[in-house]
């Protein structure tokens, strides 16, 4: 099952179950995705599409929860905690430091990377070996810097 129907189902489900926080949350996921969904013309989205969608409104409502607490607003920060771990439960875990550590090392040496001005080329392939997947981009973005400054 797609990552587009685990949501529709579990929406069907939410709202059987009179889930609130759920609910709402993935009312919003779905209104997201019918947007891409116009925008595209396509008739479902891919996996790698839905979680940039994920990604993104997660990323929102932890900003927003933060931007809450600045102004003393617990209750309205709260409400964006509980909708960010109902989009959390769709994200798969991240990759770990040591995987993307050793996924550098041996691009580096596979393309035979000599220095700085070869980020470019190694980051494109360390985001291509872990295209769909849960990765922080900023992350990889150290470790090759660090690996190639050393070169």
């Amino acid at each position: 099952m797609t990552l587009q129907e685990t949501i529709n189902v579990d929406l069907k489900q939410a709202l059987k179950s009179k889930e609130e926080p759920t609910l709402g949350t993935l009312r919003l996921l779905k209104a997201d995705i019918q947007y891409e969904l116009t925008k595209t013309g396509a008739s479902e989205l891919s996996d790698t599409a839905v979680m940039q969608i994920l990604k993104s409104n997660y990323k929102k409502r932890k900003d927003t929860a933060v931007e809450y607490d600045k102004v003393n607003r617990k209750d309205l920060a709260d409400r964006e905690r509980s909708e960010a771990e109902v989009i959390l439960r769709y994200i798969p875990a991240e990759i770990s430091d040591e995987e993307i550590q050793n996924t550098v090392s041996k691009l580096v040496k596979e393309l035979g990377a000599s220095g700085p001005s070869d980020m470019g080329k190694v980051m494109g392939k360390v985001m291509a070996e872990f295209k769909g997947q849960n990765i922080d981009g900023s992350k990889v973005s150290h470790y090759v810097k660090q690996a190639l400054s050393s070169l």
